[in-house]
């Protein structure tokens, strides 16, 4: 998910991906330990998209402090 997509996302919205990203990095995390994961970069890709997700939050948090 790119910076803009997460950007046209509404509050609400924003909190379910970040749950549902959680619990797919958990997922991806258990095939990893059980050599199951055929994608090693997949992980990763999931990470940045919670660390956008997050920034994103942050900054609407921020702007409603303001």
């Amino acid at each position: 998910m790119r910076i803009h997509e997460v950007r046209e996302l509404g509050n609400d919205q924003l909190y379910e991906e970040l749950e549902k990203s959680g619990r797919e990095l958990m997922n991806l995390r258990f095939r990893a330990a059980t050599n199951q994961l055929t994608d090693t970069n997949e992980p990763k890709a999931v990470k940045k998209t919670i660390a956008r997700l997050q920034t994103v939050i942050h900054e609407r948090q921020a702007q409603e402090a303001s």
